[in-house]
This record gives C-alpha cells, sequence and structure tokens, in this order.
C-alpha cells in the first residue's frame, strides 16, 4: 500500500511537470503564430504551475510572458508594459540564480527594444495630449536604461505639461539628487550637395570631412538644464502650497542662477503672499538693479504688484517700462486696465447709496470720479492707438470703456473700427 501511494505521487508529480511543458509549448507556438491572445491563456493556465517548475522551466515561463506582455504593449495596450518588463528582469534574475543564462542575452535585448518602443509611444502620447501616460512611460524608459536620464527630464516635463506636478516635482527631485546636467554637444557640418546642415556623431561627422562630402564643421553645445529644474521644483511646491519648501527650493534656485529676474520676481510674489511685505520689497528692489533698463522685467513687475492689489506700484512699473519702450502695448493696456479697475471699485459703493439728498449729492461725486478714472484709462489707450492704428486689443478696450461712460459717439467710432 505505502508503495502505491509512493508511486501516485510520482505519477502527479509527471502529470504536473507534462502540463507545464505543454503550456509553455502552445504559448510559445502561439508566439510564433502571432497569436497573442492565445500565448496569454496558455501562460495564464501555466501560472499556477510554476511553483513546483524547475529553474530552465520558470526562466522558459517568464521568457515568453515577457514576449506576450511586450506585444501587447506595442500593439497599444499601454498597461502591459510593466508587465513585460517584470517578466523580463524575473528572467535575468532566475537565471543569474540557477548559473545558465540561455535566455540572459536576448533578454537584454528585448529590453532594449522595449525601451525604444517605450519612448516612440510617449511621443505620440505628448502629441495626442496624453502628458500624464506620456509621462509614466517616459519614466519607465529611464528606469530600463538608466544612463539614459534624458528620458527622466522628459517624463517631468511631461508631467508638468499635464498638470500632474506632484508627478513632475518626483521626477525632478530625483534628476537634482542625480545632479543631471543635460548639457549636450551637437555636432553638425554643411552637406556639400545640398547646402544643408546635419547633424550626427562626431566620429561620423570627421568622417563626413574626410571623404570632402561635408564641410564647415561647427559644435553647438546646449545650456545646462540645472537651473531650470530647481527653479521648477521652486515654482512646483508654491502651485502645491508647500510654502516652507518652495522658500527652500528658491534659495537653491537663486544660489545656481542669482541674477535669474523671473526667479527674483517669484520668490517676491511668494514673500508677499505670505505678508513679508519688506522681503517682497527688496526682491523687487533687486530684479530692477539688476536690469534696471529691461522693459519686460518693469512690465512683470507691474503685473505682479497689480495682482496684489498694489495700483500706485503697478501705475509707477508700467511707466517705467513705457519711458523705456514707449510702443509695450500690454504695458499701456494693463496701465489703462488699472483706472478701470479703480473706477469700477466705486461703482459698489454708488450702488449701496439711498436716496437721500445727501446720499444723491455722493453718488454724484462718486459717479464724477469714477468717469475721470475711466477717461484717463481712454487716454491712455487714444495715445497707443495713434502708434498701434489696428491693434484689436486696444480697440477693443477703448470700445468698452466708452460704452461704460454712456459716449455713443466714441462707442460707435471704436465699433467701426473693429468691424473694418
Amino acid at each position: 500500500m505505502k508503495n502505491k501511494l509512493i508511486l501516485l505521487a510520482a505519477f502527479s508529480c509527471t502529470m504536473v511537470g507534462f502540463s507545464q511543458k505543454t503550456e509553455l509549448k502552445t504559448a510559445e507556438k502561439a508566439l510564433k503564430a502571432g497569436s497573442v491572445a492565445e500565448a496569454k491563456t496558455a501562460l495564464e493556465s501555466a501560472s499556477s504551475l510554476m511553483g513546483s517548475a524547475d529553474e530552465k522551466q520558470k526562466a522558459q515561463f517568464y521568457f515568453l510572458k515577457g514576449e506576450t506582455y511586450a506585444k501587447l504593449a506595442k500593439d497599444g495596450d499601454a498597461s502591459a508594459f510593466n508587465t513585460a518588463i517584470e517578466s523580463y528582469n524575473s528572467v535575468i534574475s532566475t537565471e543569474e540564480a540557477s548559473g545558465k543564462a540561455k535566455y540572459t542575452a536576448e533578454t537584454k535585448t528585448k529590453l532594449s527594444a522595449m525601451t525604444a518602443d517605450l519612448v516612440n509611444s510617449a511621443v505620440e502620447d505628448n502629441s495626442n495630449k496624453k502628458y500624464k501616460v506620456a509621462a509614466e512611460k517616459l519614466y519607465l524608459g529611464y528606469k530600463l536604461s538608466p544612463k539614459d536620464t534624458v528620458y527622466l527630464y522628459y517624463a517631468a516635463s511631461s508631467a508638468v505639461n499635464g498638470g500632474e506636478y506632484e508627478q513632475a516635482l518626483t521626477y525632478y527631485n530625483e534628476l537634482k539628487d542625480l545632479g543631471y546636467d543635460g548639457a549636450e554637444t551637437k555636432y553638425t557640418a554643411v552637406n556639400v550637395s545640398t547646402g544643408e546642415t546635419e547633424e550626427m556623431s562626431k566620429s561620423q561627422r570627421d568622417l563626413m570631412l574626410k571623404s570632402k562630402t561635408y564641410k564647415d564643421p561647427a559644435e553647438v553645445v546646449s545650456p545646462s538644464k540645472k537651473a531650470e529644474i530647481v527653479k521648477n521644483i521652486a515654482l512646483i511646491y508654491t502651485q502645491l502650497g508647500q510654502d516652507d519648501k518652495a522658500l527652500g527650493a528658491y534659495k537653491d534656485a537663486r544660489a545656481n542662477d542669482p541674477e535669474d529676474v523671473n526667479l527674483i520676481l517669484n520668490e517676491a510674489n511668494l514673500y508677499f503672499k505670505l505678508g513679508d511685505k519688506e522681503k517682497f520689497k527688496a526682491l523687487m528692489a533687486e530684479a530692477t538693479s539688476l536690469q534696471p533698463d529691461n522693459a519686460d522685467l518693469f512690465y512683470n513687475i507691474g503685473v505682479v504688484n497689480m495682482e496684489q492689489g498694489n495700483i500706485e506700484e503697478a501705475r509707477k512699473a508700467y511707466n517705467r517700462a513705457l519711458e523705456i519702450n514707449p510702443g509695450y502695448v500690454n504695458a499701456q493696456l494693463n496701465l489703462s486696465t488699472t483706472y478701470v479697475n479703480e473706477g469700477n471699485e466705486l461703482i459698489d459703493e454708488m450702488n449701496a447709496l439711498g436716496n437721500s439728498r445727501a446720499d444723491i449729492a455722493k453718488y454724484d461725486e462718486l459717479k464724477e470720479k469714477k468717469d475721470s478714472l475711466f477717461r484717463q484709462g481712454a487716454t491712455i489707450l487714444e495715445d497707443s492707438l495713434k502708434t498701434n492704428p489696428g491693434n484689436q486689443g486696444i480697440m477693443e478696450q477703448l470700445k468698452n470703456i466708452y460704452g461704460a461712460l454712456g459716449d455713443n459717439d466714441n462707442f460707435m467710432r471704436l465699433k467701426k473700427l473693429i468691424e473694418g
């Protein structure tokens, strides 16, 4: 009886081993025939039997599973990338443990090809504005090929484009920890036959120059991306409302690029938000001392002050921008808007008044003040229109101001100008 039980157990093990081999052969044949769905089904059946499989069968199973899910991923199933990568990595770890490397070399080639598939798929996703998916694929591409840190950089950029700020922050912090620089040298030469400048590797370019088919070699070095990375970390912390971390990130960013005026403005804006108006003013002064003749800088200072409700400071900044560049249309529009906004603030006060003689007198006083502010805004734009006669933005804003003033003649004049 005891011998029979042993024989039955042995027979059972043989059946399990036979089933494993059958399912793996079925999957292999299905892949060769192009039937990915059939291969997937066979592998799912084999999966429950892998606990008793030997190392050789396990390596084969993981390799076939990697093949199957890689094909699914290439056919558009983005979720299959992870399974394919995990399976291929299991091939390598299994064979390293067993000391036998039947599938390892081919697996590494497959993983390299998958990196290219991931990146190409991410490019397509970015074109279709599927930024989150693109970022995840680029990050996987980086994990598959850690030397290609540029994939991590592009993953962060894709996440930002999709508004996935926490995801982007994770990637940017990883880039920072890696010391990623991003600067690269591009080698170019002019094709003698076409006259076109072409980019190529240094060795290829040198060979082409020797053959006399190319001329005028040049090297273009792209700038380091370190400053951009630390700046983006600071901006994302601000976006996420993590003000303490944002201040620390601004400190790092400023240390990396102390003369970036846009960085100074963003830091100043954060200090204003935190109620530190003295630090805000000091940073504004620092920015203008660095670039005293930068019209864009003064325009941006005007925008920051306008957003913070500092109307007089905003006007000073816009006027300074216009001193530097008298034709700065956006500064003219915003300067005009400061007067219109101030006038609009009086309307609520006017509407809250009653019908007493004192209230009526106050109403007339406020109305005259409001109309005077509107007329100041109109005057700025009328002067602007003389040098920018066809500017739609100026004409639309002027028309709206005249409409609010009840100046029908000027309203109709602007309406006709707009309609052509």
